[in-house]
């Protein structure tokens, strides 16, 4: 695809005549100035030259979506959708090695629920490799890289995820650039696009009922 610098500059020509304040008109701007009061014209050059997303049918994400890994028995997890980060992170402890076949595997186990340690989830995938990964605090570790399927907005795409212990993070699994480019678009002002998991509902007990029922009688009384 060719871009037209040309159109291009014509058009940024044109939008600095639109917002250009009352006390710059007739004056001289030049391209070099960097001012903050106009937009630069290499991003308008982008965003008049970028194809529209509607035509590749990419869908649009929030910056929070629940998601299910279906291989690794897990139906439902908070996800984070962070652009910031390259690689993709799941929460994982109790992480053991183990041969099989002659290949390098491992087992884990995960709390899929944000904030709640009672259910918990064993699950065994095959190593792709071992990576180096800066977390947000700056230290470095060495994580093993799995790859599984992820099932976003109803849709099932492979992604590699790198194993760490998410426990004091707000999210058990964050999705990073890897996993979302040329798929997505991130709406980061938006959360849940594809829904969230029905809750259940919690069950009335019998002490709770005939509580009701003696203040009910109170009242009659």
């Amino acid at each position: 695809m060719s871009y037209d610098v040309g159109s291009a500059r014509a058009f940024y020509d044109w939008s600095i005549a639109q917002v250009m304040p009352p006390s710059f008109a007739g004056q001289d701007l030049s391209w070099q100035q960097d001012r903050q009061d106009v937009l630069s014209w290499p991003t308008l050059f982008l965003m008049t030259s970028m194809p529209d997303h509607k035509q590749k049918n990419i869908a649009v994400i929030g910056w929070r979506e629940w998601a299910g890994l279906p291989e690794l028995g897990i139906k439902w997890i908070k996800v984070k959708v962070d652009t910031g980060a390259r690689s993709s992170a799941l929460h994982a402890y109790d992480v053991h090695e183990f041969q099989r076949d002659g290949e390098t595997w491992v087992r884990f186990k995960v709390h899929p629920m944000q904030r709640k340690s009672l259910k918990c989830t064993e699950a065994e995938a095959k190593i792709l490799e071992y990576r180096m990964v800066r977390s947000s605090n700056g230290k470095s570790e060495k994580r093993p890289v799995i790859e599984t399927k992820v099932d976003l907005l109803g849709v099932c795409l492979p992604v590699e995820l790198t194993l760490t212990n998410r426990d004091a993070m707000g999210f058990r699994m964050l999705l990073g650039r890897q996993a979302i480019r040329k798929r997505f678009l991130v709406d980061s002002s938006r959360s849940y696009y594809g829904g969230q998991p029905a809750r259940k509902k919690k069950k009335k007990t019998k002490k709770s009922s005939k509580s009701r029922r003696k203040r009910s009688d109170h009242k009659d009384s």
